[in-house]
């Protein structure tokens, strides 16, 4: 999602879900590295699989992993509905 000029604390977020535990894990996990690798840019992170909710933090784009039962209860799209979805992949 595009938050340019929606957002004072980032412009993009990348919203997925993960079915378990070890798979949201496993994801933060992958992100970070390979932004680290690519980018140099190291996360900062809250939450784990086990909250059911990780947020890794690179500053100018926060990724958001959730399980599918938080995902909808929150419901990051409808909150943010201004900003532009850049790409949605079902």
């Amino acid at each position: 999602m595009d938050l340019t000029g929606l957002s004072d604390f980032t412009d993009y977020f990348v919203i997925a879900t993960g079915s378990n535990e070890r798979l949201l894990d496993s994801l933060a996990s992958a992100v970070k590295e390979e932004i680290k690798k690519a980018h140099g840019y190291n996360a900062s992170i809250e939450g784990s699989g086990q909250t059911g909710w990780v947020v890794l933090d690179f500053g100018y784009v926060v990724v958001h992993l959730l399980t599918e039962t938080l995902r909808e209860f929150y419901s990051l799209e409808t909150l943010w509905q201004d900003a532009k979805i850049v790409l949605s992949v079902q």
